[in-house]
């Protein structure tokens, strides 16, 4: 019975939400300069969402663990910091940020995302063979979560050949790592740094800035996201938001089950999982959905061929 209620619900919101992506979309360029102006204002991405030599000087403070602790800039950590802002004086016209959600399996959109000026992806997906003709293999930044160096490249501690061999898809993009978020990260990060530079990868790493995480938490706690850290998708969906004129989001989907057709779902495009919430997906979601109804940026559900 629990099951059947379940389901009823789900299926309930899924069509609701539906109802409103129906409405054909435009830009509203008051709403999103509004909305930029806010998020420039509150955060500052467009200059501090990354560390730089310029904005971070060697003893600078961070605070991480939730706080409990806090690092000081070293020398050898600010030597591998970049030196200017990757998006200082540089707005791009379009850009695609790409989600891995399974809503991606079969939708054909790989030309559309390659087809940006900007292109974003999260945490070091898959790309090419079978996957590019949904998902695109353009890419000029791709996060990383170290917990990826930790469980797939043994903390980086052994081979790093593999590490680097498994970056040549992203080409000459800008790797983003959160390496001062946690203090098990920083070591970590500084190995992927060394590794990239020893093995003459076209990859330029460059490190979040936990100052713009932290203001950016705040201005969606504002906007009713309550519980939870950011996903890095809407993290990258933020940064985009402020760097880009037209914001284009592919692979958000925080359901099991297909918008169109109600078909279940896995949790990545390239793995059999289960798709399942975490974050507060299903809250970032409805924010982004909102965003979206109010024609400030632009979600991709279902077929791109359509």
């Amino acid at each position: 019975m629990c099951i059947l209620i379940c389901m009823f619900f789900h299926s309930n919101t899924i069509n609701k939400i539906m109802q409103n992506y129906s409405q054909a979309w435009k830009k509203q360029e008051d709403n999103h300069k509004k909305f930029r102006s806010q998020l420039s204002s509150s955060c500052s991405g467009f200059d501090k969402a990354i560390i730089t030599q310029a904005n971070t000087p060697v003893g600078s403070k961070f605070s991480y663990d939730g706080g409990k602790s806090s690092y000081l800039v070293s020398p050898e950590v600010f030597s591998t910091f970049t030196k200017e802002h990757p998006f200082s004086n540089k707005t791009w016209d379009t850009c695609a940020v790409v989600g891995n959600g399974g809503i991606l399996t079969d939708s054909r959109c790989g030309e559309r995302i390659d087809s940006a000026q900007f292109v974003m992806r999260c945490n070091l997906p898959p790309l090419g063979n079978s996957y590019a003709k949904h998902v695109g293999v353009k890419t000029d930044l791709v996060t990383a979560n170290p917990t990826i160096f930790m469980e797939k490249y043994e903390s980086l501690m052994r081979r790093r050949r593999p590490f680097v061999e498994s970056l040549h898809i992203y080409s000459s993009s800008l790797l983003l790592l959160p390496a001062l978020a946690l203090r098990q990260y920083i070591p970590v990060c500084m190995r992927a740094i060394y590794s990239i530079e020893d093995f003459g990868s076209p990859m330029r790493p460059v490190f979040f800035n936990p100052e713009y995480m932290q203001k950016l938490t705040a201005f969606w706690r504002a906007k009713g996201l309550r519980s939870g850290r950011l996903s890095t998708g809407i993290i990258m969906a933020s940064i985009a938001l402020e760097v880009c004129e037209n914001v284009h989001l592919y692979g958000f989907w925080p359901f099991d089950n297909h918008p169109y057709g109600l078909y279940d779902l896995t949790n990545h495009y390239y793995d059999d999982r289960k798709a399942k919430s975490v974050h507060a997906m299903p809250t970032e979601f409805g924010l982004l959905m909102g965003l979206h109804k109010q024609g400030v940026l632009k979600l991709h559900l279902g077929d791109c061929q359509h």
